[in-house]
């Protein structure tokens, strides 16, 4: 979170959504009942080191990696807070001292510190403990989160252990010492709150999250029928496409393959953020990939769907809207998690940025990936992101298909197949690849046929053209 973001929180006081916490010698325990709280209403920051006037007292220098550490602890710990949910917290250095910055999203389940339900109101935290008032909150939010429904029958077995064993992976190079590493499946998947308790019915099993995320093809496809996300590349041929990438594999998977297809078609110009050079491309569409798959309304029939245009890209996924019509990403104060349960672990995989900060930061790199590039969100039944890329990408364009083309004449030095120069290439869509790539390389004479009176030949090659004297 950035320094202007804190002062605002700051100068806007306490509310339903912030709140304010001394910390001298530990973290207090009404901490937790904060973070209990925010998990069970709508989310909100917790200011560790700012008094309730709004004072920032600080936090001293020798504790504040300890409180981090304690925080992280704790949110993980079932014991005292269950399920648990595991957070990051923060530390910066704001106005001369140190303040630890705590950001909890609404959850999609109903949780307990020590046994015990809090909720949020404007004059803050409050014990709840009327089965009735918890019946509603649990009901209240199976309207906006589907992901958190329990399938009773749904077995580990059903889960695909290659994805499982590649997050662990992906994990342990991002945080060495991820407090889930250790743990079995199991209980890895019950500390990322995919395995629990249905508290209506007792029964506990995996969630719908559980299958999205690490599930079998088959698994998925067995509850949600209707399931699969589509990447289509319309530069030449708008009518139909030019290469596809049509997937029904669990989300970690299907980001991965994602974000490929865009690596093939996007041109990634050069880039220095201060003196280390960023990648614009993944800046902006790693997170807008990550935000199609973790914000979707899975229970609804209507397709996810990626069109790259030569001058925009266009982004669309069911959901139960919160807002209705343009979203400016600077004006939203609480973001709203729509499936708190994969935002989550997209944020362990690092994926994700934090909450709120995703498309902020796309509108922020847009302008330095294309000259007057920039985007349109747009909420309701669907979610909508247009990315206006503009005339100023042909030259990078450009700059992508004559890199292609050096790639190709390099690996046909020895007679290549149409087959292994496609899948060298990485593109699956054969009539793109024949009428767009190797037909054009042919006609300027960059590559010639070793069966040049048999064009159909199975046994056709194609070679880099001699072109010494």
């Amino acid at each position: 979170m950035r320094a202007e973001s804190i002062r605002f929180l700051i100068e806007g006081g306490e509310k339903e959504t912030v709140e304010f916490k001394k910390a001298a010698t530990q973290v207090p325990d009404s901490f937790y009942e904060t973070v209990c709280a925010f998990l069970n209403h709508k989310g909100g920051d917790i200011l560790l080191g700012v008094d309730d006037d709004g004072q920032v007292v600080g936090i001293p220098e020798d504790r504040v990696d300890a409180f981090c550490l304690d925080i992280t602890n704790a949110t993980n710990n079932g014991n005292l807070l269950s399920p648990p949910y595991l957070l990051y917290p923060q530390k910066m250095r704001f106005e001369g001292t140190w303040i630890i910055v705590v950001q909890v999203p609404e959850s999609s389940q109903v949780h307990r510190l020590r046994n015990i339900v809090y909720s949020r109101g404007a004059s803050g935290d409050y014990k709840v403990s009327d089965p009735e008032q918890i019946a509603r909150m649990v009901n209240r939010k199976r309207t906006f989160f589907s992901e958190a429904k329990v399938y009773p029958y749904l077995r580990i077995e059903d889960l695909d252990e290659t994805t499982l064993q590649k997050t662990r992976e992906r994990m342990k190079n991002i945080r060495p010492n991820h407090l889930w590493l250790s743990l079995s499946t199991e209980d890895f998947l019950r500390k990322a709150g995919l395995y629990c308790r249905d508290p209506e019915t007792g029964s506990e099993g995996l969630c719908l999250a559980a299958a999205l995320l690490f599930g079998k093809e088959e698994t998925i496809l067995n509850l949600l029928p209707f399931y699969k996300i589509d990447a289509l590349l319309k530069r030449s041929n708008v009518d139909r496409y030019d290469d596809r990438c049509y997937v029904q594999s669990n989300i970690i998977e299907a980001f991965i393959q994602l974000m490929d297809f865009f690596e093939r078609h996007l041109p990634d110009p050069f880039y220095l953020e201060g003196e280390v050079r960023i990648s614009l491309r993944d800046k902006i569409f790693r997170e807008l990939v990550a935000n199609l798959l973790v914000h979707r309304e899975y229970t609804k029939a209507d397709q996810a769907r990626i069109l790259i245009y030569r001058d925009r890209v266009e982004f669309t996924n069911p959901c139960i809207p919160h807002w209705r019509g343009r979203i400016d990403p600077a004006s939203i104060v609480v973001p709203f998690q729509k499936n708190p349960l994969l935002s989550k672990m997209f944020l362990q995989l690092g994926w994700v940025e934090e909450i709120g900060s995703g498309l902020m930061n796309v509108m922020k790199y847009l302008p330095f990936y294309a000259k007057g590039g920039h985007a349109d969100i747009q909420e309701d039944e669907n979610f909508r992101v247009t990315v206006y890329l503009e005339a100023a990408t042909e030259q990078a364009t450009e700059q992508a298909e004559a890199e292609r083309t050096r790639r190709i004449l390099e690996f046909c030095r020895t007679p290549r197949s149409r087959e292994e120069i496609q899948a060298m290439l990485q593109l699956k869509h054969r009539e793109y690849f024949r009428k767009d790539i190797l037909e054009p390389l042919i006609a300027s004479g960059k590559l010639e046929l070793t069966e040049p009176d048999k064009p159909t030949s199975p046994k056709q090659r194609y070679k880099t053209k001699d072109t010494a004297p």
